[in-house]
């Protein structure tokens, strides 16, 4: 049986019988250099590029020659003889129908099932499926992929069959083992080239694939014990297209929350068109990380990633179509608000301090009280403080889950402290504290101030945790 594992090539069984001198009885070496008669002839021919099999009788008093000719460039061909009939194949067997089917299509996944090799169902142990996906073409046998791979600039575990142990792996490689599926994914030049190994199971579901792109699929039964491998016919299908993301109509002057699924919904598009020729949007992020991106008919206005409150103040012209594009950028929940307006003079947002940290005096701390400072703007505005004891296992989580768009409201009523107005028309001294008492000693709490201008939404200055004196 002979592998062409790259180019087509062209091989021939030739035939030496030799004629020995009368007499000469028994099982004797013969030699071709012996001036014995000889006569050649060739028995097998093939050209092309598929795995091929010869059978025939041997005879003992005959030489046999295998010749091979690469007529395009040098190439790797496997070679596997034997004399031995008897002892079942080397080669698993493929089913009378070795075609694979494709049984499901998604946006990043394919699904495909073929018939069990009889060799399955016989050695169950020492047989197994290999898949291998690619974005260029079918292979006609799992050699001709590892050449392809390894001529692209890249080393390979010896065949697919024995890369199981990852010390044999490249740097290129990634090999990823679950429920006893092994899969190897080659990064080379010309795209990637995955391989995966799933035991027995003739259905699989190849996962992680990108949508609208055609994908060529192989299935190989592989003999683990003689690595000698059998292909399926190879087939190919192309992913489903992503669907559009709905755009939502952003209205003059209403906000909205936008909630961001990390894992599932990604993406998020809002859509404006103008009345004004000057306009502003304005967003304020509550939870986690997003990305902002700002189209004026199909053109890039403004992209970045938002923290705390931000405002894009752009021109144009009448009726012109703002696209905003809103993008979680962690697997976490993240959250958003937004709005567009065309009135400058009536501020959604209050005027904001320079700053939103919350400053803790830590020689004023004792063990029953704590002093705590934020600014504040020439604006009069309303102040409510509210603590929150909580404990030291906690701090993570607070701080992570902390909504910074919600108000007061949100907060039971024992946790608040006070609220105050206070404003300076001099903004070096737009600085107020707060003492608060009646704390216990050695205790975490945690510290909000929300700040609540003239259209009553709040501002949340960032989280302060503090801990009292154990000891006064």
């Amino acid at each position: 049986t002979v592998t062409p594992c790259d180019v087509p090539i062209e091989w021939s069984i030739l035939l030496q019988v030799c004629f020995l001198p009368a007499g000469d009885h028994g099982t004797q070496e013969v030699s071709i250099s012996q001036k014995a008669p000889s006569m050649v002839s060739t028995i097998f021919n093939y050209k092309g590029n598929s795995v091929e099999t010869y059978m025939g009788m041997s005879s003992h008093s005959a030489l046999y020659m295998l010749q091979f000719l690469s007529t395009e460039r040098d190439t790797h061909i496997t070679v596997y003889l034997t004399t031995d009939t008897t002892s079942g194949h080397l080669y698993p067997e493929l089913p009378m129908d070795p075609r694979i089917d494709v049984i499901g299509i998604g946006h990043t996944t394919v699904t495909l099932t073929w018939k069990h090799s009889p060799s399955v169902l016989q050695h169950r142990d020492n047989i197994q499926y290999c898949l291998l996906v690619n974005e260029k073409h079918n292979y006609k046998s799992l050699c001709a992929a590892e050449t392809a791979i390894r001529s692209s600039g890249m080393k390979l575990p010896p065949t697919l069959a024995l890369s199981l142990s990852p010390y044999l792996l490249e740097p290129q490689q990634v090999m990823i083992l679950s429920n006893s599926e092994l899969s190897i994914i080659n990064k080379v030049s010309s795209g990637e080239v995955r391989q995966i190994c799933m035991g027995t199971k003739n259905t699989y579901t190849v996962p992680n694939l990108s949508p609208s792109t055609q994908y060529y699929f192989d299935v190989f039964v592989v003999n683990l014990l003689t690595n000698a491998s059998a292909a399926y016919t190879g087939t190919f299908a192309r992913t489903l297209e992503e669907p559009e993301p709905k755009v939502r109509e952003l209205k003059d002057g209403k906000m909205i929350q936008v909630v961001l699924d990390g894992k599932k919904q990604k993406f998020y598009s809002l859509q404006y068109q103008a009345r004004h020729k000057k306009i502003q949007f304005t967003f304020q992020l509550c939870r986690g990380q997003v990305r902002v991106h700002i189209t004026k008919n199909g053109k890039p206005v403004a992209s970045e990633n938002i923290s705390g409150l931000r405002y894009f103040s752009l021109k144009g012209k009448l009726l012109d179509t703002y696209l905003v594009q809103l993008s979680s950028t962690e697997e976490s929940n993240s959250s958003v608000k937004v709005q567009v307006s065309t009135h400058f003079h009536k501020p959604l947002f209050p005027l904001l301090p320079e700053s939103l940290k919350i400053k803790s005096f830590s020689k004023l701390r004792t063990c029953n009280s704590v002093t705590i400072a934020w600014l504040g703007t020439q604006e009069k505005c309303k102040y409510c403080v509210y603590k929150k004891r909580i404990e030291e296992d906690q701090v993570w989580t607070e701080l992570q889950s902390a909504d910074r768009c919600s108000g007061p409201e949100s907060r039971p009523k024992s946790e608040k402290v006070l609220c105050k107005y206070f404003y300076d028309i001099n903004l070096q001294r737009a600085v107020t504290t707060e003492t608060i008492k009646g704390l216990d000693a050695g205790t975490l709490y945690l510290f909000d101030v929300y700040l609540l201008g003239p259209s009553g939404i709040p501002i949340r200055y960032h989280s302060k945790i503090v801990k009292t004196r154990k000891k006064c």
